[in-house]
């Protein structure tokens, strides 16, 4: 029997247990399913092709049961989502559904849903999640802006870390042999490209560019590279360059099945800060996807090997996104949303704004050392000198083994230790 790993956004779920209608959506894989099952009295498995021709025949059927009723990958018969929606107008305190989606569908509902059903975000397990310590430093204290008190010591380091990015985030993967999981995450990737995009109504007569497409992405982790630098990575070799118009579905699609999140260039409103660059950091999902299609392991990546479209280490680009995940779940229990920061020609950089709804900000630096050094929070200081009181905290998250305060109020917080 499987043991249910909890997962961090059963709180939130908890907290929205009497709203008419929730929707989990996330990648295939996340455990969005196996967290909707334990809330749910009837269940309508629409990956199941019998159930779905049953439905397709009889589309009532999938809000009828007892309460709360699932309707599992709900995205493989679209006006499943209408029909929600129509049944929480007619009994608006009274009916219960849940949905679960692993891509946002071709043709979308003729509603949006707004008002009536609640979207919550599942990620793959962050590393709070992954058992391997206990976290000592909350989010949610330094988003209080209270000045916690850090303390605790964790035995991971960096060769930890990197058998983490490559271990995965997705539950039914990450404790596979090795092998296993590869051969699991290979067939994961097939899948997307070979069936699950053109299950959405999605046709591509080019498969292999959507690979080489989601590569390039993968390539470009932790980067604002630009358009052009990633459409040179998927087709490389080739000498006509696809027009934008030609390139544009595949990114729709990757964004589509959640396998492209990129972290949003922050926009204040309450400061004066200016000449503030707007273009997005690459991530994909998962980090242990880049990793598998870059056709790099753990090995490789404490050797040193250097990305594709960035000028840094792999490793350092694939920790930050293993943070960056792992943040974007802290921060959405915090009722918080996560951007970067930087200005026009990079010459100020901060990895990770944590912004709460009133706009005050924790600020966080991602460093693949473990012991850190003044120019490491050089741009934290210069963050704090621009916009002063707006700013709870600054906190450089490491590879280190302490989590202290610096004498200049700067917390340093090795990344097991932090959670939400």
């Amino acid at each position: 029997m499987v043991t249910y790993l909890p997962r961090i956004v059963d709180s939130e779920l908890d907290e929205l247990a009497e709203a008419p209608a929730l929707a989990i959506e996330g990648p295939r894989g996340v455990g969005k399913t196996e967290t909707a099952l334990r809330r749910a009295r009837t269940v309508h498995r629409l990956d199941d092709p019998d159930q779905r021709a049953v439905l397709r025949a009889a589309p009532r059927r999938a809000t009828a049961g007892e309460p709360p009723v699932l309707i599992d990958e709900w995205q493989r018969l679209p006006d499943t989502w209408d029909l929600v929606r129509r049944a929480v107008d007619a009994h608006p305190t009274t009916s219960r559904f849940l949905l679960t989606g692993s891509a946002a569908p071709a043709d979308a509902p003729t509603h949006t849903g707004a008002g009536r059903i609640i979207t919550v975000r599942m990620r793959p397990m962050a590393l709070a999640e992954r058992g391997l310590e206990e976290p000592t430093v909350s989010l949610g204290d330094l988003l209080s802006g209270a000045r916690p008190r850090l303390a605790g010591a964790t035995r991971l380091g960096l060769e930890s870390y990197a058998e983490e990015i490559c271990r995965s985030g997705f539950p039914g993967l990450r404790l596979q042999p090795d092998k296993v999981r590869l051969g699991l995450l290979d067939g994961y990737v097939d899948r997307l490209v070979e069936h699950e995009i053109h299950g959405l109504g999605r046709t591509f007569r080019d498969r292999g560019g959507l690979r080489r497409w989601l590569t390039a992405y993968a390539a470009a982790t932790s980067t604002t590279a630009s358009y052009e630098k990633i459409r040179d990575a998927a087709s490389a070799g080739e000498a006509d360059k696809p027009a934008r118009t030609t390139t544009v579905p595949y990114r729709a699609a990757l964004e589509g099945l959640w396998m492209i999140e990129e972290v949003p260039a922050w926009t204040p409103t309450r400061s004066r800060l200016r000449s503030l660059a707007s273009s997005p950091v690459h991530q994909l999902a998962d980090p242990a996807i880049a990793a598998r299609l870059l056709g790099v392991s753990v090995d490789g990546l404490l050797a040193g090997r250097r990305t594709h479209v960035g000028n840094g280490l792999l490793l350092g680009a694939l920790f930050e996104s293993l943070i960056t995940l792992s943040v974007r779940v802290y921060a959405q229990a915090c009722g918080a949303r996560v951007s970067h920061l930087r200005t026009h020609g990079g010459r100020r950089e901060v990895d990770l704004i944590v912004e709460r709804a009133d706009g005050a900000i924790v600020a966080l630096e991602v460093k693949l050392a473990s012991a850190i050094r003044s120019d490491d929070v050089e741009h934290l200081r210069w963050l704090a000198g621009e916009i002063g009181p707006q700013l709870l905290g600054a906190a450089v998250i490491s590879t280190g083994s302490e989590a202290y305060r610096r004498s200049d109020g700067i917390a340093v917080i090795p990344a097991a230790l932090l959670g939400p």
